[in-house]
């Protein structure tokens, strides 16, 4: 997700531990799929300022800031690298657009698609279908909420979504990691295959419109701290 560079303003959503309360427990709670309607309504009327961008992660609205100077190097050098590696396919590398999956949306930092996207444009024109996106990437950004979301809520909401490649680039585990998850069980909302290594080692995309690329220290820079 796009670094935070400080903690950024966040839309409540509702708890997805959220239960009808019983009879005893006062009113009854709105049905989940009621809810979820109401944040995806709620986010579709969002108007923020230039620089910020607002996603639907788990319940509840995530609006975050441009990136530190680290995070977007990253992000650019691996969008340089991704754009000569498809060059000859029918793909290609993308950023800043919604990725939409029912009533949830993402803006990851970089994802690939198909080239020729028109058919997969969400009917109201917001995004592009998750179903079409063969690999997303996010590099980790400083903080424990923006940490959570790249490695768990994100982590799941990718594999629900049937995503089937999700790269982690993590500055903040330990002196640099970089994970591929593969395999997605969209039923569980896991991957059942990971790959990680740390900066300075270098890594293959096993599968997809992406496989054969390798990320390694011309990306991420050498390992962190070593």
């Amino acid at each position: 997700m796009t670094a935070l560079t400080h903690e950024a303003p966040e839309v409540t959503g509702v708890d997805e531990t959220d239960e009808d309360p019983g009879p005893h427990g006062g009113p009854q709670a709105p049905p989940r799929a009621g809810l979820d309607e109401a944040l995806w309504q709620a986010w579709k009327t969002l108007e923020l300022p230039e620089g910020f961008h607002a996603e639907i992660v788990e319940g509840s609205i995530e609006v975050s800031p441009t990136g530190r100077h680290c995070h977007g190097q990253i992000v650019n050098r691996l969008r340089d690298a991704l754009v000569f590696f498809l060059a000859e396919s029918e793909y290609a590398a993308r950023n800043d657009m919604n990725v939409i999956h029912e009533l949830t949306a993402y803006v990851p930092d970089l994802f690939v698609a198909p080239e020729d996207d028109t058919e997969h444009v969400t009917e109201d024109g917001l995004g592009l279908k998750a179903s079409c996106v063969e690999m997303v990437v996010e590099v980790v950004s400083p903080g424990h909420r923006s940490i959570e979301r790249d490695r768990v809520h994100k982590r799941r909401a990718y594999a629900r979504a049937g995503v089937p490649v999700y790269v982690l680039i993590d500055d903040h585990d330990g002196h640099g990691t970089v994970t591929v998850l593969t395999s997605p069980s969209p039923g569980e909302a896991v991957y059942a295959a990971e790959t990680r290594v740390p900066y300075g080692a270098e890594v293959a995309i096993p599968d997809g419109a992406a496989k054969g690329f390798v990320i390694g220290e011309a990306i991420t820079g050498p390992r962190r701290g070593a």
